[in-house]
């Protein structure tokens, strides 16, 4: 092999190895080529997930405020409770006293 087919065959082999290169992006590219059909995909699902996420955010606020009116209502239904419980022993205490001082009477006559 002289100098000249030396070359030849460098360039040659050079050049098929391009062309294999070329052709491998090629392929890559083409398989994992965004079409448009999946951008408007993408968009739909991140408009669906955001509606969403609106939807979440304005639950979590409903139940937090509807928490938030159920604790107070137990808390005025506890004072009530407090207050009738309260009420219950001052006149369980006045019926002991009149129970007291009926007997006190009829011991007396």
């Amino acid at each position: 092999m002289n100098r000249t087919e030396f070359i030849l065959a460098t360039a040659v082999i050079l050049f098929v190895a391009f062309c294999l290169g070329w052709f491998a992006s090629w392929l890559v590219n083409r398989f994992t080529r965004v079409t448009r059909a999946d951008i408007g995909e993408l968009d739909r699902m991140a408009q669906a997930l955001h509606e969403a996420e609106e939807t979440r955010d304005q639950a979590i606020a409903y139940l937090q405020q509807r928490e938030s009116d159920i604790t107070n209502q137990l808390h005025q239904t506890e004072a009530e409770l407090r207050a009738a419980m309260e009420g219950l022993r001052e006149a369980r205490h006045e019926a002991d006293e009149l129970r007291a001082y009926i007997e006190r009477y009829n011991v007396g006559a």
